[in-house]
């Protein structure tokens, strides 16, 4: 009895290759989320919002390399230096407007669809409504702008079924609790590995989102965003070569009157994985995205840096231009 205990682990541990330490520390981060979810779901949302906003202003504060993440992607954004005031300020309107959405976001589980759905400006269901009638799957591409959690509901009540890809590798007991609580909501959570789920909803005429502003990757697709010469992820003009599946870039942003409001950028088809159609579409997605981006740039939430930050990441990344037709220095 003792072996076998020890065999199949405390809770499953050894069966699912984890330690008793890791499986400890997911169970104390997925307690500790649930205890903010509730405190801050009957908490005062004006006093919640301060004392975040206060928190979040420490936090930039705080960390040097994060606020200098921050500051170089607004800068481009503003197109000025980082050092310029204007940035500072723009970097702590982010801030707060973070800390605001930190807590909206775990004020949601709170909330049933319905009561989710009451703030959201669902103006730009048109749009979203013909990318869908033209018969094919649909991969949404969007920056971390806004309340995107409100836009992937409002898409769900629709009928539209949507898939969010997440990240499940470091919190598995945490990612499993969000998975439920979205599938309340008609948004279906699949870990990022699950190559087999994205393919089927798209070729079941589903959509998919995806987040593309993950920072700076050296083998990403060259693309020139917000004005600079950078990298976005490959993953959504592939895909959508490989399935016949469209591409509708979204973004979300809260308005003054508290109401989420989404965005539907110009539908983008890719013929093929050839490097240069898959330049094309993901320049396409840059250019929506950054158009997006500079409409409410406080509520994009950038901590890492988007751009290469060395004379070296630079060079090597105008070397990689002609692989996909590109000319360096161009655009």
């Amino acid at each position: 009895m003792t072996a076998s205990r020890e065999r199949n682990g405390s809770g499953g541990a050894a069966a699912d290759g984890r330690g008793r330490a890791t499986r400890l520390r997911e169970r104390a981060v997925l307690r500790a989320y649930l205890g903010a979810t509730w405190a801050l779901g009957h908490a005062p949302v004006g006093a919640s919002k301060g004392v975040g906003g206060l928190l979040a202003q420490g936090t930039y504060l705080a960390w040097p390399a994060r606020r200098r993440a921050s500051r170089a992607s607004l800068a481009r954004v503003l197109g000025t230096a980082p050092s310029d005031p204007r940035v500072d300020r723009l970097a702590r309107r982010m801030y707060r407007n973070y800390a605001g959405y930190i807590v909206d976001l775990m004020r949601m589980p709170s909330l049933d669809r319905s009561e989710i759905l009451l703030g959201v400006d669902v103006t730009a269901a048109g749009d979203m409504q013909r990318v869908f009638d033209m018969g094919q799957g649909v991969i949404i591409v969007a920056a971390h702008m806004a309340y995107n959690e409100y836009g992937a509901v409002a898409v769900a009540d629709r009928g539209w079924p949507v898939t969010v890809i997440a990240d499940d590798t470091e919190y598995k007991d945490l990612f499993e609790h969000l998975r439920l609580q979205r599938e309340r909501w008609g948004v279906r959570l699949v870990p990022w590995r699950n190559l087999r789920e994205l393919y089927g909803a798209l070729r079941r005429r589903e959509s998919v989102a995806l987040l593309v502003d993950w920072g700076y990757k050296s083998d990403g697709v060259p693309v020139r965003f917000l004005g600079e010469w950078t990298t976005l992820p490959a993953g959504p003009a592939v895909l959508a070569a490989r399935t016949g599946a469209i591409i509708a870039p979204l973004a979300m942003h809260r308005r003054r009157d508290g109401f989420h409001a989404g965005w539907i950028g110009t539908p983008i088809q890719v013929a093929s994985t050839e490097p240069a159609e898959v330049a094309r579409a993901t320049q396409a997605i840059a250019d929506a995205l950054g158009s997006a981006i500079r409409r409410t740039p406080d509520q994009w939430w950038v901590f890492k840096s988007m751009w290469p930050e060395t004379a070296e990441e630079r060079a090597a990344l105008q070397a990689r231009l002609p692989e996909y037709g590109l000319e360096p220095g161009a655009g």
